[in-house]
């Protein structure tokens, strides 16, 4: 595998609409964002990547962050910070950041504190997986074994339009595509397409399958009651 640079980005705001301050919240009592650092500084130590930094506009998330092992070299500006705010802005910033600074990355993996049952041969093997190919942009999915394809349609004025031609065509379901679901664990991406596209996911991802049971979203207070279930043993 040829050596390139990459830098992990840990995204992780002050705000929090759903959940109060989600990305520290005490997970078994350690906060959330815990468990994606932990795993990152394991996958640094295996000289897979060059840096592991936590984006943040919160102090109080930045003091945590470095207890826990992860550089935070800068606090994020207000104005990329907000619920409105998207990902491919803090990106940008933060390779802004370092090229001002001269130090230059070949791809960025982006790892979001709500994804918090990824382990770092998760990442190692993602990373290792986009260093072969030669694609744009990488995201973890996980097999959707429940849903088929031609079980979906969007609604427009009480009618179903199907997303598949096959909706009604009795068609086996051995015989149909497999499908896979975003579970928002692990993005990787060329930092060439960012600045290019100003776009973290390009048209064809490779795709990265994890286990459903890794594939947690952390998104309700539901979803905590069910790590919680999973870790606090």
């Amino acid at each position: 595998m040829n050596f390139k640079k990459g830098l992990i980005i840990i995204p992780a705001r002050g705000g929090s609409k759903g959940i109060k301050n989600k990305n520290i919240v005490n997970i078994c009592g350690k906060p959330l964002i815990y468990y994606t650092i932990n795993p990152t500084l394991k996958t640094k130590e295996g000289g897979l990547l060059y840096a592991v930094i936590v984006s943040t506009d919160s102090q109080k998330i930045a003091d945590i962050s470095k207890k826990l092992g992860a550089d935070v070299p800068f606090l994020r500006p207000k104005n990329i910070s907000g619920d409105k705010s998207k990902s491919i802005d803090f990106m940008l910033h933060a390779i802004n950041y370092f090229e001002n600074k001269g130090i230059h990355y070949d791809y960025i993996v982006l790892l979001q504190p709500t994804s918090p049952l990824r382990i770092h041969e998760d990442i190692e093997e993602a990373i290792d997986l986009f260093l072969k190919n030669k694609n744009d942009s990488l995201i973890s999915v996980c097999r959707e074994e429940r849903v088929d394809e031609t079980e979906l349609y969007y609604k427009k004025s009480n009618k179903g339009f199907p997303l598949s031609p096959n909706h009604n065509k009795g068609k086996r379901k051995q015989d149909l595509k497999e499908l896979f679901v975003r579970n928002a664990a692990i993005y990787i991406t060329s930092t060439k397409y960012i600045k290019k596209e100003h776009k973290i996911i390009s048209d064809n991802p490779l795709l990265f399958e994890m286990p459903i049971e890794r594939s947690l979203d952390i998104d309700t207070k539901d979803d905590l009651k069910k790590l919680r279930g999973f870790l606090c043993k």
